[in-house]
């Protein structure tokens, strides 16, 4: 009798059921989208620091114009030419740095050069204005 009674206790016991398990997936979609939240917020410091940089790079290029002296001119001509290439940047220094470049050319070339030329002086005064205007 004593079996009878746990034959019937153990009909009545369902079996175990299974029950869904998504925290796999949940996990990895967790570290998915804090990956991407990182990586997201680490693009805009990266941008944010580069066009400061850039800005400064002007600031500098735009300096090293100004201090450019003329005692020199074979020197002075290349330092001119290479500082204001960097700062050509937008169509109204480009069109400025493309009628002074011929002007500092002939500075450059030779083995002994002249003292720069009034017209050359006034034009890359003029560029170097524009270009603090535009920084």
């Amino acid at each position: 009798m004593n079996e009878e009674n746990i034959t019937a206790q153990l009909h009545d016991i369902k079996p175990l059921l299974e029950i869904p398990d998504s925290s796999y997936y949940i996990y990895w979609g967790l570290i998915l989208f804090g990956s991407l939240l990182v990586s997201g917020i680490l693009f805009f410091i990266g941008k944010r620091v580069w066009e400061n940089r850039k800005v400064n790079l002007e600031k500098e290029y735009l300096e090293a114009l100004k201090k450019i002296d003329w005692k020199d001119t074979k020197k002075s001509a290349y330092d001119a030419t290479h500082y204001a290439r960097l700062l050509a940047t937008d169509e109204r220094k480009k069109e400025l740095f493309s009628q002074l470049e011929p002007m500092l050319e002939k500075y450059k070339y030779k083995k002994e050069v002249d003292t720069i030329d009034e017209e050359t002086r006034r034009q890359f005064n003029l560029y170097v204005q524009v270009a603090d205007e535009r920084i």
